[in-house]
């Protein structure tokens, strides 16, 4: 991929985000926290799959791409510490709210969740803009 490429596909992947975040935000003021929360999710993983998109990095599995951003980027502390275990957070809620039978995702942590992607969306437009 030349250097053009690389920059819309980041930018695509931004865009995917901040579309999950809005349907994330639409759930949530509809009150179904449960499938806010899994939006947010798909939000942040978007927002990361953006920010490794610049080094042509990409994995099949969500653990992976999550991994590996946190040891390249939360360990190097190119992000804060808090986003990584806000990140690590928002996997743990999609994934009782997509595989646990009567789990129920609470208002404040839908709230938390919508609140990490916007951060993430904020990181990600940065450090893409930047780099």
């Amino acid at each position: 991929m030349d250097n053009n490429e690389i920059r819309d596909l980041s930018n695509y992947r931004i865009e995917q985000a901040k579309e999950n975040l809005e349907e994330a935000i639409l759930l949530f003021d509809n009150g179904k926290f449960k499938g806010a929360s899994s939006r947010a999710y798909y939000s942040i993983l978007h927002a990361i799959r953006a920010i490794l998109a610049l080094e042509q990095k990409d994995f099949k599995k969500h653990s992976s791409v999550i991994g590996y951003f946190n040891k390249a980027y939360i360990n190097a502390e190119v992000f804060p510490k808090e986003l990584g275990k806000s990140i690590n957070s928002a996997r743990l809620y999609r994934e009782k709210s997509d595989y646990v039978d009567f789990y129920i995702v609470s208002r404040k942590d839908a709230f938390k969740q919508v609140e990490t992607a916007k951060l993430m969306i904020e990181y990600a437009e940065i450090f893409v803009r930047e780099n």
